[in-house]
């Protein structure tokens, strides 16, 4: 008893018995946790994949690396394209289908564009390539973006509760740091916003099946839908950015015309 004793008092003990527990808590979270349900593995087409490695290494090699490993510009810590193994085709749908991928230039975030350079079969392509590499989230299906199937109110709480910090109540996007912004949702199709819910771009986190529902991800989608097809009841939108912009259109036009009030009412005196 004497010996246990001395062990126990130990300088070591404390910490050997903290190592002890967080072992035994991560050997039980491995076996219990359940995988995400939107890291998936698919059975993809040969031809598929071998046309996708083709169109990733003449477009996209240079920034992300020969085997999709990532390169960096030697500059230190800074990235000219990272690791793309786990991203899913569903990053590459929404990456290169929204015209973010390929960059036409560097800079600290890739903003949509209009000129999409692939055509959707060859996106798909690249999509089932980079799904090869790694299980990652897939393209979601038509069902699951159909905004008919959501509950728009859900879908309002939701996002003001995840998403308006960074887009906006009304999801008019909005300004983060060090030059990046949260883009407008205003005209975003479905498919891309679920998209962009699993892959995480830019500084947006990841929202997998753990956090956010399948069921809950198209409420969502029906509350933008909603958000757009409707006009608003107090007529000027101003952006949608809030009282900083009505108040401003308050005090510009407002003042402007108690000024020109009174310049006229002066002139009428002279």
């Amino acid at each position: 008893m004497n010996a246990l004793a001395a062990r126990r008092r130990h300088p070591a003990a404390i910490a050997v018995l903290l190592m002890i527990g967080l072992f035994l808590t991560g050997a039980v979270y491995a076996a219990v946790a359940p995988e995400p349900a939107d890291a998936t593995t698919q059975a993809l087409p040969a031809q598929s994949v071998a046309s996708g490695k083709a169109l990733f290494r003449a477009n996209c090699a240079s920034c992300h690396g020969l085997n999709a490993e990532g390169r960096s510009t030697g500059n230190g810590n800074e990235i000219a394209g990272p690791p793309l193994a786990g991203v899913g085709a569903a990053a590459v749908d929404f990456q290169v289908g929204t015209g973010r991928m390929p960059m036409t230039q560097p800079g600290v975030q890739a903003s949509r564009s209009e000129s999409v350079k692939f055509t959707q079969e060859q996106i798909a392509d690249m999509g089932a390539y980079i799904a090869s590499l790694a299980p990652g989230p897939a393209v979601p299906s038509e069902e699951a973006v159909d905004p008919t199937k959501g509950d728009p109110a859900r879908g309002g709480q939701i996002f003001r509760v995840n998403c308006a910090m960074c887009h906006n109540f009304a999801g008019a996007g909005g300004a983060l740091t060090r030059g990046k912004y949260a883009p407008s949702l205003g005209d975003v199709t479905g498919k891309h916003v679920y998209e962009a819910m699993v892959s995480g771009p830019q500084s947006m986190p990841v929202f997998n099946d753990a956090n956010i529902t399948p069921d809950d991800k198209r409420d969502v989608i029906a509350f933008l839908t909603t958000l757009n097809q409707e006009e608003s009841p107090g007529g000027m939108t101003l952006g949608s950015l809030g009282p900083v912009t009505e108040g401003l259109f308050a005090w510009v036009f407002g003042l402007g015309i108690l000024v020109g009030c009174a310049v006229w009412l002066g002139s009428k005196a002279a």
